[in-house]
């Protein structure tokens, strides 16, 4: 149940699947141009992950997972790591409270 200060619907907090973590990553390095959102998908469709991937106008690439603990983890390892042709200089994890997200997809500027 959400919290009184949650901004979210009731209904919205309410479909995060029991036990789900959310976290926020923003990746920085060369990280543009080299198939990192396409990585960061495939890694977490395996994983059975939802949320999304996108581009940031300053060059960094965003994501938001949500999953089980050990399953997010494992991800931002990954993401740690990156494909080949990525050269990732960190990543800035922020833990947040689960939305409920259904799917994972890759957003384009402008999505919602």
């Amino acid at each position: 149940m959400p919290q009184p200060s949650d901004p979210r619907p009731a209904d919205e907090a309410a479909s995060a699947r029991p036990g789900a973590v959310r976290a926020l990553l923003r990746v920085r390095g060369q990280v543009q141009g080299v198939g990192f959102r396409v990585f960061v998908h495939a890694r977490a469709g395996a994983l059975g992950l939802t949320g999304f991937v996108r581009n940031l106008r300053d060059g960094r690439v965003e994501a938001a997972v949500e999953g089980p603990r050990a399953a997010v983890e494992a991800l931002i390892e990954a993401v740690r790591r990156g494909p080949a042709g990525a050269r990732v200089a960190g990543v800035d994890v922020r833990w947040e409270p689960p939305r409920g997200e259904v799917g994972f997809r890759i957003r384009v500027d402008g999505d919602a």
